[in-house]
């Protein structure tokens, strides 16, 4: 006599257990053809089919019983603390939280309207959980996601994506639900293992790219997504509701404030770009490759992991991706970023963009670099189509403020742009010398038209301050 767990896993692509194939040998299937057409079980790889015939066989000699349940679990008290759960659509809840304390997103982006960590539950004959939260709204999380089992057992944890701001809560999660399984990829394994230990690890069955596994009515295909924005990443395709969870994309800084729906509420699109270009920028070519093996799925919503569900008009967010990604401009514009200790470079930017708008070119916005921090300047340079980088000289080279920003615009890949230079200096001016070496190798179109000024702005300069906005103008007005 063999005893089987009922709630072991024979085939890992349709999730079908040793108790699906005891019901099904129960209800009449005696093949493998009875059992496939029954539970799907074989249907996918087939690496399954030796263990499922035997398993068959064992089930019709009377030879396999299934091993006693452990007793159930005391009642929990009815008064339960309320939980903040919400219906995303047929069988799916949502059960992340929102932090609005928080002042710095990953502790260097400036997040005035809070934070959102999302998270989501489908109901089905197997529960899955899609991804956990942060740690600072774990308590939140937790409670939410027992609400919305109300009782039920955890069968899957599916992980996108393992930075702790979405895993930070597995640890927890496996130890609530001990019997729940993780669905990732080989590199969240090693991840898991690295984050909390060899226990956690063993816990999870990998998944390859485009395999498929049922868990009752809903039909779940992975995908893997490398380097959007870490190279474990993959996301998660329902077929049933036609739901894509996106992981790090399509997402965007703020709370949510009640609004679930990308449709219910304000939320910017200045936001989602600069969330956008901060935290994805660098990984172009990978986001292309991600939105190409998408492009054949019938997509109806899109739950990200930050920010709001989108509903609605998917083919917007879907274009400013192909946009962001190609490093095309969305619009003729140009952006002047400044550095200025006294006011007289800062000065020279102003009668620049008086300049500019008397040729015609309105979309002019001007970022003092010490005043706004760099996320938002990003932001809008890949925005725009044009970039004028102003620094004084200072300590025989170019600003703190604007040297970090320089890395930053090239380190999260800049280009397809026009750029011109602006220098200040009272005795040796060579920041303008400096910001050219820092964009070496950079793929933009730098201007020859370099304004240097001595010390302050002078009637002499106009003429190179005018020929720097024909220049810049010439690329804009039509």
């Amino acid at each position: 006599m063999m005893e089987y767990d009922p709630k072991k896993v024979l085939c890992s692509c349709a999730r079908v257990t040793c108790g699906d194939v005891a019901e099904a040998v129960k209800n009449g299937a005696k093949t493998l053809s009875d059992m496939r057409e029954a539970t799907r079980a074989t249907a996918f790889c087939g690496s399954c089919t030796d263990r499922i015939e035997e398993f068959i066989g064992q089930l019709a000699s009377g030879e396999a019983v299934p091993a006693a349940e452990a007793p159930a679990p005391e009642a929990a008290p009815a008064d339960l603390p309320y939980a903040l759960t919400r219906e995303v659509c047929d069988d799916l809840v949502y059960v992340g939280a929102s932090d609005h304390r928080i002042i710095l997103f990953e502790n260097q982006y400036p997040v005035p309207d809070g934070m959102s960590y999302n998270s989501y539950v489908l109901l089905d004959k197997q529960t899955v959980l899609f991804d956990t939260a942060d740690q600072a709204v774990s308590e939140v999380f937790l409670r939410n996601v027992e609400a919305a089992l109300n009782g039920r057992k955890l069968d899957y944890v599916v992980v996108h994506h393992m930075e702790p701001d979405h895993g930070a809560s597995l640890g927890a999660v496996l130890q609530k639900w001990p019997g729940a399984q993780v669905i990732c990829t080989a590199g969240a394994k090693k991840m898991i293992g690295q984050f909390f230990g060899a226990a956690a690890a063993a816990r999870v069955q990998e998944v390859r790219d485009g395999v498929s596994v049922m868990t009752g009515t809903h039909i779940l295909s992975f995908h893997t997504a490398p380097m959007v924005h870490w190279p474990e990443v993959m996301v998660t395709y329902d077929r049933t509701s036609e739901t894509l969870f996106s992981a790090d994309a399509f997402g965007t800084f703020g709370a949510l404030n009640g609004n679930l729906f990308a449709d219910m509420g304000d939320f910017p699109v200045s936001e989602y770009r600069r969330y956008y270009s901060n935290i994805v920028g660098k990984f172009g070519p990978q986001v292309q490759a991600a939105l190409s093996k998408l492009s054949t799925l019938k997509i109806s919503r899109i739950c990200p992991l930050h920010g709001p569900v989108i509903r609605q008009n998917l083919t917007g967010i879907l274009e400013k991706y192909r946009l962001w990604s190609t490093y095309e401009p969305e619009e003729k514009g140009v952006v002047i970023a400044y550095a200025s200790v006294y006011g007289h470079t800062a000065g020279a930017c102003f009668a620049l963009a008086d300049a500019l708008s008397a040729r015609g070119v309105r979309d002019v916005r001007l970022f003092d670099v010490s005043k706004t921090h760099s996320s938002y300047i990003l932001s809008e340079v890949f925005r725009r189509s044009h970039l004028v980088l102003a620094s004084v000289t200072y300590v025989g080279s170019v600003f703190p403020a604007m040297e970090s920003l320089v890395a930053e615009l090239k380190n999260h890949g800049l280009k397809n742009r026009t750029v011109a230079l602006l220098e200040n200096g009272c005795w040796a001016p060579v920041s303008g010398k400096r910001m050219t070496e820092l964009l070496s190798g950079v793929p933009i179109t730098l201007l020859e038209q370099k304004v240097t000024l001595l010390s302050a702005m002078k009637e002499s300069h106009r003429p190179a301050l005018e020929s720097l906005a024909d220049a810049l103008a010439a690329g804009i007005v039509l």
